[in-house]
């Protein structure tokens, strides 16, 4: 396992990882597999390997790559288990194509209702390989990987519609999150999370036709949102972004996340920048009134309150 190596109490990351089988800054309290080997050198960890996991925030992908890249050998496949995009000129571009187009490798996803540390305790839950069409051979062999009696895998032909599950229910969680930062109760955040699955078809229809309906009942897709939507990070982070508005002390995305995570990264609020992004230059953000309106409350342009009005908000 690559580790991006920092110092813990004064100790190497990996060095700890390696003397304890634990990862005590990220998953403290959990003795990980007895053949794991953190490694700081990543050309070095993925050498001669023919299947690679990809589970780094979304934003430091296309930096790793050129690293990666000459260590690999030929028929090496990969999978993702990321949750974010790519902004680009025309739109968006998704990790596993990004990942196969600078790798020159097929690049499945693997996205569900995972919430990391109740995985690593081993309690039961379920998660969604999404493999191309016409490489079922593929996603069986990632589905017999990753499959356990408490951790149940499924393959389907989507990887882009899995792929956008995963990337788009954290803006979901985000609104969810400023729900209960108000306190505004149950059957709220139910119609948010309604609402907000329904955009999440929408534009991943809207901007890729081949995405699967069928894949939005999945695990990558509406078991992830709901189990985002009450026990994630990007929801966690939003209600305390609200709460501190309310309080009269409000504080900035970065340093709730430096308070909250423990170094982990808040991929919804940067994945809500850039799918408004393409909104905007696209002419749809009418078409996308509670995407648009968690992404105005979260740069301030709007009040936490507006989460409950956004259909007039966005003249929708």
């Amino acid at each position: 396992m690559w580790v991006y190596e920092e110092q813990v109490g004064g100790e190497k990351l990996s060095s700890i990882i390696n003397a304890r089988n634990e990862n005590v800054k990220y998953l403290p309290g959990v003795k990980l597999g007895e053949n794991l080997r953190a490694e700081p050198d990543l050309a070095r960890a993925v050498e001669g390997s023919g299947m690679l996991i990809f589970v780094t925030p979304h934003q430091f992908i296309k930096g790793l790559c050129p690293t990666i890249k000459p260590a690999l050998p030929s028929g090496a496949s990969a999978i993702s288990l990321i949750k974010g995009m790519d902004v680009t000129p025309d739109g968006f571009e998704l990790i596993s194509a990004l990942v196969h187009r600078e790798l020159g490798v097929e690049c499945s996803v693997l996205m569900g209702a995972n919430i990391a540390n109740e995985i690593a305790l081993e309690r039961f839950s379920e998660a969604t390989v999404g493999h191309a069409e016409g490489q079922e051979a593929s996603g069986q062999l990632w589905r017999k990987l990753f499959h356990t009696d408490y951790f149940h895998v499924t393959a389907v032909p989507d990887v882009v519609g899995c792929e956008l599950c995963g990337t788009l229910k954290n803006i979901v969680a985000i609104g969810a999150g400023m729900v209960d930062g108000l306190e505004l109760g149950n059957n709220t955040k139910a119609a948010i999370m309604r609402v907000g699955l329904v955009e999440m078809r929408t534009l991943a229809q809207e901007c890729f036709p081949s995405v699967r309906t069928d894949t939005f009942f999945e695990s990558a897709g509406v078991a992830d949102l709901i189990t985002t939507c009450f026990g994630g990070r990007n929801r966690k982070c939003a209600e305390a972004y609200v709460k501190h508005i309310r309080s009269g002390s409000p504080k900035g995305w970065e340093e709730i996340e430096a308070e909250l995570l423990g170094g982990q990264k808040l991929q919804g609020v940067l994945t809500s920048h850039e799918v408004q992004a393409v909104l905007r230059r696209r002419g749809l953000e009418a078409r996308f009134p509670l995407y648009t309106t968690i992404n105005r409350i979260c740069t301030g342009d709007l009040p936490p309150e507006a989460i409950v009005r956004f259909q007039a908000l966005c003249g929708a």
